[in-house]
């Protein structure tokens, strides 16, 4: 039954690391049905650009090209990374789901598995998770289930486009791409935003945070500054 999940933790979003384009894009729209956003991966290099805050938990497959998913669990766990990871594997094999668990895991689905089963151990595996609780950043806050960013505790008058650029802005303590904001920015057609419009959101989010919040840099990355005199 659609949404099910939503009594657990509404809206919550997943990161899902699988290599296999087709089987990426039909999870994708599986659990996108289902409710949850998800952020996706195809490799190990990617699976740690895309853990951030906004992230519950983690679907992984095991085997991927540039490394395996059971070591960069085990690598996050070493790093104290406490949220959820579910495996995919295509090894049902006893010593690799024991290997799975041991790393860190908290559940594992054998390929090929039943969508139905897969949304199950979702369900139950975000059971008990805290929904997020609001970021801040020195006086800014994002409220994830509001879809707002207050300043100083009040709303900031933020487009939906606009509140989705400055809470991936503010979840990064680095810097972002480009490349990576038109990726998550779909207008209502279903086309990606193009790079003047980018620049056009920019602009009136500068306006309406202070031009000294965003930094570009180098022209092609942007960066969210937690200093309102940080040079521009």
């Amino acid at each position: 039954m659609g949404n099910a999940q939503g009594m657990e933790n509404p809206a919550a979003t997943l990161l899902l690391v699988e290599d296999d384009t087709v089987l990426r894009e039909g999870l994708t729209e599986l659990f996108t049905r289902e409710g949850y956003r998800v952020i996706q991966a195809g490799s190990v290099r990617e699976a740690r650009e895309m853990r951030t805050d906004e992230v519950q938990a983690m679907v992984m497959d095991v085997g991927l090209p540039d490394g395996d998913g059971v070591s960069l669990c085990r690598e996050w766990r070493g790093a104290g990374e406490t949220r959820p990871v579910l495996f995919l594997t295509a090894r049902g094999e006893e010593f690799d789901v024991v290997r799975g668990l041991d790393s860190g895991g908290n559940d594992y689905v054998t390929k090929p598995f039943r969508m139905q089963e897969l949304l199950s151990r979702v369900r139950v595996m975000l059971r008990g998770i805290r929904p997020p609780q609001p970021a801040g950043r020195d006086g800014f806050t994002v409220d994830r289930e509001r879809m707002q960013v207050l300043k100083d505790g009040e709303a900031l008058p933020l487009t939906l486009t606009e509140y989705k650029i400055l809470a991936l802005l503010m979840d990064r303590r680095g810097v972002v791409p480009r490349e990576r904001l038109l990726e998550v920015l779909w207008d209502e057609g279903g086309k990606f935003i193009d790079d003047n419009t980018l620049s056009v959101h920019m602009s009136r989010l500068r306006e309406k945070v202070g031009a000294d919040r965003i930094r570009t840099i180098r022209g092609v990355w942007y960066q969210w500054s937690d200093t309102s005199s940080a040079e521009s």
